[in-house]
């Protein structure tokens, strides 16, 4: 926020920063960090003790000089949020992180926040990125697995260690199967069991039992997997949409699993919001930021300078 010394999702370590979600992207040692107490749980899990926290939960708000902050759900990830702040004059910003307006298990429903300016992610904001409904996608990963173990053979899930991963046991342990973690994914499962999200995977010591499905981050499977010889691998990635989805993660499958908006989505919610000032941020910001100027909404990308109109 210009005059005023606070940062949306700094990389590097800031006096006083809103952290979002506890995604690595997103996250520093900060001076002094504002999020939601799951986002500060995770974080500590991640970088250790931090310096000054000033944990704000879901319909709260906190005074910081000037302004109001108020905190929403993203529905991102667990513990994720979205920012709005009111300046003296009246004048909303809201600030959405990624955000996602799909139902999740392991993350409450996103708002549309009402403002007069909207800072919004666009990580998918091209217009080839359509995803299907979450579940749909989640009854084909079910299936895909179902049928690996039938013939054989141990399915492996790609998927980040925070967020995705969680939500991936959740959703297929309500279809019916049985998740072995890596340990990575595992030690978060942890931290979301100990603030009140139940997960419930095994963890992963080298070794599969009968009928589960290994769940892995996409990075980092490394030697863990060596010994497992009869094995399928699929990526679950909003990046599936691209015929380079499943070769990006080195799978042989890629699923549409997202915890990001997709195009339609963003677009919905640029027009929701009433925002009178449109700024897209990350991934094809350019691109989304075109395509709601071409709807009649005034947009720009953060990088790109706003040019006068002379009349």
């Amino acid at each position: 926020m210009q005059g005023t010394p606070l940062w949306f999702d700094a990389r590097a370590k800031s006096p006083v920063a809103f952290v979002s979600h506890a995604h690595s992207d997103h996250i520093a040692r900060h001076q002094r960090v504002i999020a939601t107490p799951e986002t500060l749980a995770l974080m500590t899990h991640r970088l250790g003790p931090l310096e000054e926290t000033s944990p704000l939960r879901y319909g709260e708000a906190l005074a910081h000089e000037d302004l109001q902050l108020e905190c929403f759900s993203a529905g991102h990830v667990f513990g994720s949020a979205q920012i709005r702040v009111t300046r003296g004059d009246g004048h909303r910003v809201v600030y959405t992180g990624d955000v996602s307006l799909e139902p999740a298990l392991t993350a409450e429903p996103a708002p549309v926040l009402a403002c007069e300016t909207l800072v919004i992610e666009s990580t998918f904001g091209h217009p080839k990125y359509c995803f299907p409904p979450r579940a749909s996608v989640y009854d084909d990963v079910a299936a895909w697995s179902r049928r690996q173990l039938e013939r054989g053979v141990r399915p492996i899930l790609l998927a980040y260690s925070l967020g995705k991963s969680q939500e991936t046991v959740r959703q297929l342990s309500v279809r019916g199967l049985k998740i072995c973690a890596h340990p990575k994914i595992h030690d978060v499962g942890l931290v979301y069991e100990q603030l009140g999200m139940p997960v419930g995977a095994r963890r992963f010591e080298g070794t599969f039992e009968d009928g589960e499905v290994g769940l892995f981050p996409p990075f980092r499977r490394g030697d863990s997997l060596a010994g497992v010889k009869d094995k399928a691998l699929a990526a679950l990635t909003g990046w599936a949409l691209e015929p380079w989805g499943a070769r990006r993660s080195g799978a042989d499958v890629a699923f549409p699993v997202s915890d990001h908006a997709d195009f339609p989505s963003l677009v919905s919610y640029a027009q929701k919001s009433g925002a009178r000032e449109i700024i897209t941020v990350h991934g094809f910001a350019a691109e989304l930021a075109a395509s709601l100027r071409g709807l009649g909404l005034f947009s720009r990308a953060v990088t790109e300078q706003v040019q006068m109109v002379l009349l």
